[in-house]
């Protein structure tokens, strides 16, 4: 375990980066953003590749927010129709920065906070005081991310938050992956294989808020409970199959032909983003298609959607979420 400067930000903030290494994976971590950014794991062959889409140094992810590559997504991962919600019988109004909706934290998120951090054995605990208003939303929460590397090498990020105030929460990592290492090109969408346990999705609008529907995944392009390739067009939520759980269910898993490389992700949350860059634009070092998020989460639009699973936080209450990237590979 390992820290070192990665960079300054313009108002002379430090960024550390900090080295996680356990049985053949490295994996990088940076107080900005609590950015994943980097994971070097071997293929079949014993070969290690970076699996993780990253920028090199700092002036990357200051000139490239918007892809949130590798962040830590909060106070709310995805959107929020409207940018504002109703909690205790009043509205509140957070940041609109994805046309009238608020997404992923608002103009500035936790992936635009340079976080405390605290080294643990195999591991990061990064950490950090929201105040209350912070984007909009109320409350003043304290939360934690905790990067821990198992025996195996599997990352494992565990989250946890408490408020002084009635609000809301849904975080995530925002990695995206591609198996044949973040340097191969754009073949992941259309190379990889898939597979999610979810049997749902929910139906959305244009702007990709929820309409508050499921639908079936059986006969439509979004069925992945069995591995196939994604291609592009996909930036949906699926309806996870097992819900909410207290520890860690194994819900989707990625595979690479080419170089045999697996990833398995498991979480102790409801939702599944699978989002396949399609945005990703010219003025980036990767093509769409170049990476698959696989975004564990909440519902969007949550807050304002009673039939979903509460993302609601109280005080006296603790808001714990776990997921887990299980690294391996494949004859």
């Amino acid at each position: 375990m390992r820290s070192e400067l990665f960079g300054t930000l313009p108002d002379g903030t430090p960024v550390h980066r900090w080295t996680l290494e356990r049985d053949g994976v490295r994996v990088r971590v940076l107080t900005y953003g609590g950015i994943v950014q980097s994971a070097e794991v071997p293929d079949r062959s014993g070969a290690t590749a970076d699996v993780a889409l990253g920028f090199p140094s700092l002036d990357g992810y200051l000139a490239h927010p918007g892809p949130f590559l590798g962040a830590l997504v909060g106070r709310y991962a995805n959107r929020i129709a409207g940018g504002r919600f109703p909690l205790d019988g009043r509205i509140y109004h957070l940041a609109q920065n994805n046309g009238t909706n608020a997404l992923h934290g608002g103009e500035r998120g936790f992936d635009k906070r340079v976080w405390d951090a605290d080294p643990l054995e195999h591991g990061v605990r990064l950490h950090r005081v929201s105040p209350h208003g912070e984007e909009g939303f109320p409350g003043r929460m304290e939360v934690s991310a905790t990067y821990t590397l198992d025996e195996g090498g599997a990352l494992r990020i565990a989250y946890e938050a408490v408020t002084d105030a009635p609000t809301v929460v849904n975080l995530t990592n925002h990695s995206y992956w591609n198996l044949g290492g973040a340097g191969s090109g754009d073949a992941a969408a259309g190379g990889h294989e898939v597979r999610i346990a979810a049997s749902r999705f929910t139906a959305s609008d244009g702007d990709l808020i929820p309409t508050g529907e499921f639908t079936e995944v059986a006969g439509t392009p979004f069925d992945f409970r069995e591995p196939r390739k994604p291609g592009l067009g996909h930036d949906r939520n699926y309806v996870l199959d097992k819900g909410v759980t207290e520890a860690p269910v194994e819900v989707a898993e990625l595979h690479d032909p080419a170089s045999g490389r697996t990833l398995a992700v498991a979480t102790t949350e409801p939702g599944l983003q699978l989002y396949t860059a399609d945005h990703f634009d010219e003025t980036l070092p990767f093509a769409p298609g170049a990476g698959i998020a696989l975004e564990t989460q909440h519902f969007p639009d949550s807050p304002n959607r009673p039939r979903f699973p509460s993302t609601e936080l109280r005080p006296g209450q603790v808001f714990r979420s776990e997921t887990v990237y299980g690294f391996g590979t494949r004859a």
